[in-house]
């Protein structure tokens, strides 16, 4: 995350939830499938990367009382904001996670991919921490807009024309900025499914909002839950 995003998330510490956070969006619904996933692997320690105020670390508290769990989170406002009595919030960025290799059974973000330069380097410091799963709540570029725009920027995409395009689209700063979410850069969990197929034996994507009536998910869902899990070694799942 850039230091002018920080600064952004420091100014609008105070009011974060409020225009962050609503009840029944497309990450509380992640959230339901994460609660229910992290039971199926029978996970016992989860790192929420990009806490902010808390908001996935709360909920997960209520509906698995006996997880671990624990948060990683830049700026210091935001950690302030927090209401997670008990959970440890450490001061570091999801580019450089201070953690042994295989330290949480679970690694998670929620809202955060869209907001960095290079996804990439934070999904391969979150593989590097997980055990055997990584869930990833975020944008689809894709499904964003008309079936028709979908097309096309899935085309332009394919091509291998992306960054160019995107270049030309910001200006040449290579990202968007607005009042109600600071800087973002054009993201689609889909980008970083080749990526976690390396290090997964399972990855798929769960919708979390409506989808269009067609039938490539690329372009039908707006937004995902992207998930990756790895076939635990000795018991399997059970026996962890």
């Amino acid at each position: 995350m850039t230091e002018r995003q920080q600064d952004y998330y420091a100014e609008t510490a105070s009011a974060y939830d409020s225009m962050h956070v609503q009840p029944g969006d497309a990450h509380f619904v992640a959230l339901e499938y994460v609660a229910a996933l992290l039971n199926v692997v029978r996970a016992k320690s989860v790192l929420d990367v990009g806490s902010g105020t808390g908001r996935a670390i709360q909920f997960l508290r209520r509906r698995c009382p006996d997880l671990r769990i624990e948060g990683v989170e830049p700026v210091s406002k935001l950690r302030e904001q927090a209401q997670v009595p008990g959970t440890v919030m450490h001061e570091a960025s999801g580019e450089d996670l201070p953690f042994h290799d295989g330290s949480f059974d679970v690694v998670m973000s929620f809202g955060l991919l869209h907001h960095v330069p290079a996804a990439a380097k934070v999904i391969t410091e979150m593989t590097r921490v997980a055990r055997f799963g990584v869930m990833i709540s975020d944008a689809n570029r894709f499904g964003q807009g008309s079936i028709a725009a979908g097309m096309l920027k899935l085309a332009v995409y394919r091509a291998g024309l992306w960054p160019t395009f995107e270049r030309f689209r910001t200006k040449g700063r290579g990202y968007m900025e607005s009042d109600g979410d600071g800087i973002f850069y054009s993201y689609s969990i889909f980008d970083s499914m080749p990526q976690l197929r390396t290090w997964a034996d399972r990855v798929f994507v769960i919708p979390t909002m409506p989808q269009k009536r067609l039938a490539l998910m690329q372009i039908a869902t707006p937004h995902g839950l992207l998930v990756a899990f790895r076939e635990p070694s000795g018991p399997g799942w059970a026996g962890c």
